[in-house]
């Protein structure tokens, strides 16, 4: 029987699955995906192997960031069900052993919340200073350079406060003001809501964008020399600065340090999203043990970036910032927010890029489709959905070709995903590879990753242990894996040519192997 710290430890080392409710399973018949949807599918999801589900947004919102914008941190959107869905979908994930985690979305919510309508009508009203308002200098610009993620300045212009507000995202996604006390108390007070009804953990989203620098000083530009300075691509402005002022600040940590008691109370785990120019330091400050979050989501192997160089380079940057805090990072190689892994590294080559990432020390992120290989999904312009896409097409086609719905059966309507045509199109390149297909067939990737989650389970020096990178020639990683009483050897070559490496043997361009040698342990 496991001690009730082992309990609530649950998390160092789980693999998380990630849902994308709109694009999971619609069991409404309207093309979009919803909470029921995903009930119905959980079993399929458990039989995975994996520890946990973490749901991205599915609170009251008016979408124009498909959730990112919440409207109502306390109640479920109508195209995803109600509140009572999702009683029934934890009630349901729980019989079969699943954790459940949500998406918090703290650093803003929409202009359509509540507090925001307060806030913008006056400059003296309860709620006035609950976002970041700042005058317009004599000219009537923008108060300081500050850019947004998605293009253009950071700064919007209300007419009946006759201030502008500060938007690190979407203009229609307000930044709330962390400075203020009363906004810190109302947004622990969402949390306990969540922690209330049952749920086992949350990833919060943008946290290091919740607070920013109270004197509203300018960024400096980026400099020619400081190598890669933004989490976002080159042909956004956003990239030409660093930012210094307009996130990471330092009385963030205190606002986690507050969070972390609540968290703790009812043994909820915690993800922060942290998206810097220099991460794996905040990584490791975020996630100092028993201090403040968890679990830090790192952005590292998201890139285009597939290199053994770079991956190495990456993960010892981490292990050395963490190890000094006693931190957890948390792995992931796709999500809802970048090309699929299987189009942007190494398509046909899925099996060894999982069997990476589930070796790596660490927590896991398994993107919904991931375990079927799925390429990236060719959406046209004209049935473009994602803002962001449509402001930088046609060099950056946005991020709906990773949002695509789900294939579960090669020959049903929409590919079984809905009877209705879906809100972005199911693509056909993805059909092959739907469930029932690769259920058929015992060499499919499906399979491949119960076997991978399953090895994984069964070894606590992956899930817990130490890791230690040994020499390996241009293309290979190689590194042991280890606990007192488990260790593993492992080799990747992630070149296009075979190689030989000892105890091992020949490897195959893109192949993998791994040895026991336990019994080599005194």
């Amino acid at each position: 029987m496991q001690s009730n710290s082992e309990t609530r430890s649950w998390w160092r080392g789980a693999v998380i699955y990630q849902i994308y409710p709109r694009s999971f399973q619609d069991s409404h018949g309207d093309g979009i995906g919803d909470l029921p949807g995903i009930t119905r599918r959980l079993e399929y999801v458990a039989r995975l192997g994996v520890d946990a589900i973490w749901i991205s947004p599915f609170f009251k919102s008016p979408m124009k960031d498909f959730g990112y914008d919440v409207a109502d941190y306390r109640d479920v959107d109508p195209i995803f069900g109600t509140l009572a869905d999702f009683d029934a979908l934890l009630a349901r994930a729980h019989q079969l052993g699943l954790k459940v985690m949500i998406d918090q979305v703290l650093s803003h919510t929409s202009d359509q919340h509540a507090w925001f309508q307060e806030s913008r009508l006056s400059r003296d009203n309860p709620k006035s200073d609950w976002y970041v308002w700042a005058e317009a200098k004599s000219d009537g610009t923008p108060p300081n350079n500050w850019l947004s993620v998605f293009g253009g300045s950071a700064w919007q212009w209300d007419s009946r406060r006759r201030q502008y507000y500060l938007h690190s995202f979407l203009t229609s996604q307000p930044d709330l003001n962390f400075h203020c006390p009363a906004v810190q108390d109302a947004l622990l007070g969402e949390v306990r809501f969540w922690c209330e009804k049952g749920v086992n953990g949350f990833r919060f989203d943008a946290c290091n964008h919740q607070v920013h620098d109270a004197l509203l000083r300018d960024n400096p530009p980026a400099l020619a020399d400081d190598g890669p300075v933004s989490t976002v691509r080159a042909d956004n402005p956003y990239a030409m600065q660093r930012h210094l002022f307009d996130k990471s600040q330092p009385e963030n940590l205190r606002f986690l340090e507050r969070l972390r008691p609540l968290l703790d109370e009812f043994g909820a785990a915690s993800i922060g999203e942290v998206g810097d120019e220099n991460a794996p330091p905040l990584m490791a400050l975020y996630t100092a043990e028993g201090q403040r979050l968890h679990m830090a989501y790192s952005f590292a192997l998201l890139t285009a970036n597939g290199s053994a160089e770079h991956i190495r380079r990456e993960v010892e940057r981490l292990e050395l910032e963490i190890g000094q805090t006693g931190g957890w990072g948390c792995w992931a190689l796709s999500n809802h927010d970048v090309p699929r892994i299987a189009s942007r590294w190494a398509p046909a080559k899925a099996e060894t890029l999982l069997a990476l990432l589930l070796s790596l020390r660490g927590s896991v992120c398994l993107y919904q489709g991931e375990e079927l290989g799925l390429p990236e999904a060719d959406v046209p312009f004209e049935l473009l959905q994602d803002p962001y896409g449509k402001a930088f097409w046609p060099e950056f086609k946005g991020r709906d070709g990773c949002r695509t719905p789900m294939p579960w059966q090669r020959d049903a309507v929409q590919g079984g995903f809905s009877s209705a045509a879906p809100w972005l199109p199911m693509s056909a390149a993805h059909l092959p590879l739907a469930v029932d297909v690769q259920e058929a067939d015992a060499t499919s990737t499906l399979h491949a990753t119960r076997v991978l989650l399953a090895w994984r389970r069964q070894h606590p020096a992956l899930r817990g242990g130490a890791m230690r990178f040994l020499p390996a020639p241009n293309g290979v990683l190689h590194f042991e894996r280890s606990t007192a009483t488990d260790r593993l050897e492992l080799v990747f070559n992630l070149s296009d040519e075979a190689v030989t490496i000892e105890p091992f043997g020949l490897i195959p361009a893109w192949g993998w192997a791994w040895v026991s040698t336990a019994e080599s342990i005194s």
